[in-house]
Formats: C-alpha cells, sequence, structure tokens
C-alpha cells in the first residue's frame, strides 16, 4: 500500500516498488508507473494502486473419484498481475486519495476466480480414475491445472498471469486411507515378521556357529593342554635323564678323583713309607756305624786303658777301683770311718798291700 501524506489541501502519494499506481484527473491518466511518488489534490483525484508481486493462494478441495470415494486435494497455486492497467479497468483497485486505503478487495475476486478455474480440470480428471490411480496422479493433476489455468482466456482479461501451480496432496478421507494402508501395513508387517524371523534364524545360526567355535576353541585348548602336559612329562623325563647323567658323570668323576686321590694317598704313602724306610735304613747304618764306631772306639780305648792298666801297679789298679767304685755309690752326707772299719774293709779288698797307704782316718763325702 502507498503512502499518503497531508500537507495544507495537498497530498503526497509515495508508491512501493511492487506496486502499479494511476492517477486520474478529470478523466485524463495523469500518472502512471511503478515506484511512482508525487503530489495531488484529493479533491479532483483518482486513484488505483495494483499489486505486481507474486503471490500464493492455497487451495483445499474435496473432489471424488471415479469409483465414488471421497478424497481431499491440497495445492498451491502462484500467480501476479501481468497487466496492472488492464486488471485497473476491470477490477476495482481504487484507493482513497485522502487516506490511501483501498476501497474494495478485487485480490479476493481474482482469488476466487484463480479457485474456480483451478478445481474444474483437477475434479474431471479425478472423477474418471479410480482411487488408488487418484492417489498415485498427483503429477497429472498438477500438469492437468497448470495448464487449464495457462489457457484460460478469462484470466488474461483481467491482466492475471499464472506462474506456477502445485499439488502439495491428495488424501482420502481418515477411515478409506487406514483402509488402504491396512494392506500395505499387514505387507509390511509380513516383511518386517519375516525380517524378524531371518533375524532370529542368523541370530540362531550365529549363535550356533558360536557354540561350535567355543566348541573347537575348547577341543583345541584340550588338545594343547594335553600336549602341554606331554611336553611337561617329557621335559621331566628329559630332566631327570639329564639330572641322572649329570649325577652318574659327578659320581664317576668323584670316583675317578677319588680313586686317583687314593692312587695319589698311596703313592705318597709308598713314598712317604719307602721314604721312611730309607730314612730309618739310613738311620739304622748311620747308628749301626756309629755304634760300631764308638764300640771300635770304645774298644780301642779300653784296650789302651787295659794296656795301661797292665803296665801299672797292683795297688794302683785297687786304688782306682775303689775311685770307680765310689763314683757308683749313692751320695753320702757325712761319714766317719775309724781306723778299725777301714783296715777291716781295705783288708778286705786290697789286701795287705793297701793297708798300709791309708793314712786318713776319716773320708766327708
Amino acid at each position: 500500500m502507498a503512502d499518503v501524506t497531508r500537507r495544507l489541501f495537498l497530498r503526497h502519494l509515495r508508491g512501493a516498488p511492487t506496486s502499479w499506481v494511476r492517477l486520474h484527473v478529470g478523466g485524463r491518466v495523469r500518472r502512471e508507473g511503478v515506484g511512482q511518488s508525487f503530489w495531488y489534490r484529493p479533491l479532483n483525484a483518482v486513484l488505483s494502486e495494483v499489486p505486481v508481486d507474486d503471490r500464493e493462494l492455497p487451495l483445499l478441495f474435496h473432489a471424488r473419484t471415479g469409483d465414488f470415494a471421497d478424497i481431499t486435494v491440497q495445492a498451491t497455486v502462484t500467480y501476479r498481475v501481468a497487466d496492472p492497467a488492464l486488471a485497473a479497468a476491470r477490477l476495482d483497485f481504487s484507493v482513497d486519495p485522502r487516506t490511501g486505503r483501498p476501497r474494495a478487495r478485487p485480490l479476493d475476486q481474482v482469488a476466487t476466480l484463480l479457485a474456480e478455474l483451478a478445481q474444474q480440470p483437477a475434479l474431471d480428471l479425478l472423477a474418471r480414475v479410480p482411487l488408488a490411480e487418484a492417489l498415485t496422479t498427483i503429477a497429472g493433476v498438477r500438469e492437468t491445472v497448470s495448464a487449464a489455468l495457462r489457457e484460460e482466456s478469462r484470466l488474461a482479461d483481467v491482466g492475471v498471469a499464472v506462474v506456477s501451480a502445485r499439488v502439495v496432496a491428495i488424501r482420502p478421507e481418515p477411515e478409506l486411507e487406514r483402509a488402504l494402508q491396512t494392506p500395505t501395513r499387514e505387507a509390511v508387517q509380513v516383511e518386517a515378521d519375516w525380517a524378524t524371523y531371518a533375524r532370529r534364524a542368523q541370530a540362531v545360526e550365529q549363535e550356533r556357529s558360536i557354540a561350535e567355535n567355543e566348541l573347537q576353541n575348547k577341543i583345541e585348548l584340550a588338545r594343547r593342554e594335553q600336549q602341554l602336559v606331554e611336553q611337561h612329562g617329557s621335559n621331566s623325563r628329559r630332566k631327570a635323564e639329564l639330572d641322572a647323567a649329570a649325577d652318574l658323570a659327578a659320581a664317576q668323576g668323584k670316583a675317578e678323583r677319588e680313586k686317583v686321590a687314593n692312587a695319589a694317598a698311596a703313592e705318597r704313602a709308598r713314598v712317604l713309607s719307602a721314604a721312611e724306610a730309607d730314612k730309618e735304613r739310613v738311620l739304622a747304618a748311620a747308628k749301626a756305624d756309629t755304634v760300631r764306631a764308638v764300640g771300635h772306639a770304645e774298644a780301642e780305648a779300653e784296650a789302651a786303658k787295659l794296656s795301661a792298666y797292665a803296665e801299672l801297679p797292683p795297688g794302683v789298679l785297687r786304688a782306682l777301683t775303689v775311685r770307680d767304685l765310689a763314683g757308683q755309690l749313692p751320695r753320702i752326707g757325712q761319714l766317719t770311718v775309724t781306723p778299725d772299719l777301714l783296715t777291716d774293709l781295705l783288708g778286705r779288698l786290697t789286701g795287705p798291700a793297701a793297708t798300709a797307704a791309708v793314712t786318713t782316718p776319716a773320708a766327708d763325702r
């Protein structure tokens, strides 16, 4: 809608870029076009404003198919005023020159005309097809409605052009729609059941495969455990054999060492015995030689002594004998010898010759 501004007895109109405005003064056109802006006197001015932008017209109407089923068609028609001068001449697009408000509702007339023109070809088409086909011929209905609106002369007479026509949906009554959906729903349910059964069968098959795999795993584990036990037994037996061989080798080595040690000890004992025997023999020989030498020396000394004694007189020999005898007697602390005792003793030992030689009456020993 254009903006109208008051200045004293004049008015100023400022149009929009999507509005076509015409000014009549005295029955003649003074101004017309889109985006106009001018001053005018409201007493003698006649204004018309036609929108030239694209407008959407939603449609919702009922139809009946060839098998007498009621359906609802939802469509949308896009239109615009292609010839605003012709539209302003055929329809009342006048506005109040004082306020700029429209005096009528011409667009409602255009909407009514479009709705009737769009419904008629759709009704004719749907009345010739059954319900099932009608619900699936959305593209056919759209093309029929678009062609009918483009070829309609009454729209060209009022300067209206149809940009496009769209059929949004074609739906039957709710009960009929549910009835029509039942086979599909049941078929889908059957497919879902089959899918469920297939899934269950697949699950059972997978469970069986899993169970078989577990059983095979258990068998394989048991076999490997058996192999492990056998290998462990073989290892233990081999270890025992190796330990026995090692003990035998150790025992043999120990026996050999002991044998060698015994042999060495015997040899050492034999050598020591031989050495001791040789030593004892040498010592015995040396001792014998010593004894023999000592005996020989003693014999020679005794022989020399005897040869010396042989040259001595008998009295001296007796004195020496007494001396040697006195050396063999025990120690006497004090001894008192009377002349009588000494004379008698000497007389027994040496005879009369020794008696004369004793002049001392007593001897301390």
